[in-house]
């Protein structure tokens, strides 16, 4: 799959539909779509599935991230962190996002790398926030370890443009366990404490 159908033109369009949408204040939080035609307002993603409609002269649902894919080239995984991201900006940074995401994506280009560069970013986060922790060194260790697990699967995609299933899976499978022994641990102190303060 490439980005904008690998079409220049569609680019073009598209990016003047958002800038539209964000000039004509149609951008909000918290809903896909309300109101029709003129008096239309949405989210990232219904108002770009709307400027589709506009575009295309399509009546796609706004709510439907798999649109990106048949009509933009671009995949559901980056439709729905591009409406993730935008829910949770503050304001003011959130009516600028749609336009600045749609102007940053180049024409032809297979975005799935993008995908692995940008979790290998988001596991580089977490080992530094799990570093920062309150919990026993063990436990602090094992989750390193599972989030360095995952960070290497990715690292390797990137190198290799190979997206490597059974290392995918054994570094999915330390990272629950992992996961699970945080959770007994915060799970069985909180049910002592309730214990205690039982009446």
């Amino acid at each position: 799959m490439l980005s904008y159908l690998d079409d220049k033109k569609l680019k073009t369009d598209f990016v003047k539909e958002i800038k539209w949408h964000q000039d004509q204040d149609k951008l909000i939080k918290g809903t896909y779509a309300e109101g029709s035609n003129g008096d239309f307002r949405g989210c990232a993603v219904g108002c770009s599935i709307h400027s589709l409609n506009r575009l295309k002269h399509k009546k796609y649902s706004t709510s439907n991230h798999a649109i990106y894919e048949t009509e933009l080239g671009l995949p559901e995984w980056l439709a729905r962190l591009e409406d993730t991201i935008f829910e949770g900006l503050p304001n003011k940074e959130a009516m600028q996002w749609p336009l600045q995401f749609s102007k940053a994506i180049p024409v032809g280009v297979d975005l799935e790398p993008v995908k692995w560069q940008f979790c290998a970013y988001l596991m580089k986060e977490n080992i530094d926030r799990v570093l920062k922790l309150d919990i026993s060194d063990k436990l602090k260790e094992q989750v390193v370890k599972a989030i360095r697990g995952v960070l290497s699967v990715h690292e390797n995609a990137i190198k290799t443009g190979e997206w490597d299933k059974s290392a995918a899976r054994s570094a999915e499978s330390a990272a629950l366990s992992a996961a699970w022994s945080a959770a007994y641990i915060k799970h069985s102190k909180e049910l002592l404490r309730l214990l205690k303060e039982a009446k």
